[in-house]
């Protein structure tokens, strides 16, 4: 069984199908991990979150800020936004069961020595320590998932403790999986820089970077960050190539032994946002 990692599709269906057919993907004998963001700012969501909900088990989905975003609305704690392209899924006949089978998507996966988020770890967090917050978040998702969408955005606290409770706890974590790019040393983290990675001699390092990071013994595959573009490393794989912004949808294969060794493989996206949107 090969596994190949699927960078931010955001609603671009088209090219969706036409890089699992370039990869020659078969439901027999293939998996795609998909580093989230799903939906959003394409044109066709609705028919990303059928067809990956259909691989079934042939999908490992971690959720991206896009994501939750739709979740967000869904459950009326979020308006929807200019930009956004949502309305579909939400009018559509079988809302109930994709947004059911969304919400139950994790932070946060790792199997066989990767591990699979949407944005990053600071560098403080072992696997260990990343997959248990994903967890915590995962279960108040599920009792209670209007207060957690009622506490969720906000940019505070931004730096990690242990001792973080409650819905700040909650919220660093969310904000850390699938919205960091760039931390410090000390992991305090920058939510508003985006854009290419900051200058040398800057505090803001993109998360990857730090030195003595605790997830460096396993190869984080991660998106979100489309000015960054492409990064294959032994230990990092970045996927969001920036499909929807007029860049490309990629996908790499996990399971080839060096990283010289991965072609990634890449579909040419429309451009059917601007950046400045």
């Amino acid at each position: 069984m090969t596994r190949h990692a699927i960078g931010d599709i955001q609603g671009c269906y088209e090219e969706l199908r036409a890089l699992t057919a370039r990869l020659g993907f078969c439901s027999d004998r293939d998996r795609l991990w998909f580093v989230g963001d799903l939906v959003n700012r394409g044109p066709r969501s609705l028919d990303v979150l059928r067809y990956v909900r259909s691989l079934e088990d042939n999908a490992v989905v971690v959720l991206g800020n896009h994501d939750l975003h739709l979740l967000a609305v869904a459950y009326g704690s979020r308006t929807a936004r200019r930009t956004d392209t949502l309305g579909e899924i939400l009018r559509a006949p079988d809302r109930d069961a994709l947004l059911e089978w969304l919400a139950t998507r994790p932070l946060a996966h790792f199997e066989a020595g990767d591990l699979l988020v949407h944005a990053g770890v600071v560098p403080q967090w072992t696997v260990e320590t990343t997959l248990g917050l994903a967890r915590e978040v995962e279960f108040a998702l599920r009792q209670d998932p209007v207060d957690l969408f009622d506490h969720m955005y906000g940019d505070e606290p931004d730096h990690w403790s242990g001792e973080l409770e409650g819905t700040d706890r909650l919220r660093f974590a969310i904000n850390v999986l699938t919205r960091m790019r760039v931390c410090t040393r000390d992991g305090r983290i920058n939510l508003r820089l985006k854009g290419k990675p900051p200058a040398g001699d800057s505090p803001w390092l993109p998360w990857f970077d730090v030195q003595g990071r605790r997830t460096r013994g396993a190869r984080v595959v991660f998106g979100h960050w489309s000015a960054l573009g492409l990064i294959v490393r032994d230990d990092v794989i970045g996927l969001d190539s920036g499909c929807v912004w007029g860049g490309a949808l990629t996908a790499l294969s996990l399971d080839d032994a060096q990283a010289g060794d991965r072609a990634p493989i890449s579909v040419a996206c429309d451009g059917y946002q601007t950046p400045d949107e």
